[in-house]
């Protein structure tokens, strides 16, 4: 049994009869009365997400997970198909499962969190940013530069982002997974 001084951020945990990823923990030492552990939490089942207060030296229930390379093959609907980089065999997951299912292109490789005891998949993590080419956006308005303007730029994952002016139809962009937002545009 693990404590709340083992938290961190992508931790898996058994909570209320269902099994949660840490996203973001914060340890609150306050002046008066004890300390506590300020928590964002999200299900592995069904992708919601929990604010949880844990007292300090509270008990969790950690869940022993392995980390295994896997690469984007295609999406059929709501589920996305991967094939392990090592053994070659294939895994289905649903669209709830991944964080940023918009942003990922085939052939992109992930690391896929794995329940050591079920053997069943808990969470994808994808690579910090990704790099799309845009494939749709309308063209800038020349001097209307003054202030952070943006416009709606579609990507070629289908994924739709707000990009600035100067960005043009077969630029390629860097795009940000956690926030789903444009970075720079990559030069070739």
């Amino acid at each position: 049994m693990a404590t709340t001084s083992d938290i961190r951020n992508g931790l898996c945990i058994k909570f209320n009869h269902d099994i949660y990823k840490i996203v973001e923990f914060l340890h609150v030492k306050p002046g008066k009365g004890p300390a506590f552990v300020r928590t964002k939490m999200k299900s592995v089942t069904n992708g919601k997400m929990l604010d949880n207060t844990f007292s300090a030296g509270h008990k969790i229930d950690v869940v022993r997970v392995e980390t295994h390379k896997f690469q984007y093959l295609y999406a059929e609907g709501t589920e996305f198909h991967f094939m392990n980089t090592e053994s070659y065999e294939q895994i289905t997951l649903n669209r709830d499962v991944l964080d940023a299912p918009d942003l990922l292109k085939e052939g992109e490789n992930v690391m896929i969190q794995i329940n050591a005891e079920t053997e069943m998949p808990l969470s994808v993590d994808m690579p910090a940013s990704v790099i799309l080419e845009v494939t749709y956006t309308e063209p800038g308005v020349k001097g209307n530069t003054a202030t952070n303007a943006t416009k709606p730029a579609t990507v070629e994952t289908g994924a739709t982002v707000n990009v600035p002016l100067f960005i043009n139809e077969g630029d390629k962009i860097k795009i940000d997974t956690a926030t789903g937002n444009y970075s720079e545009r990559i030069k070739e």
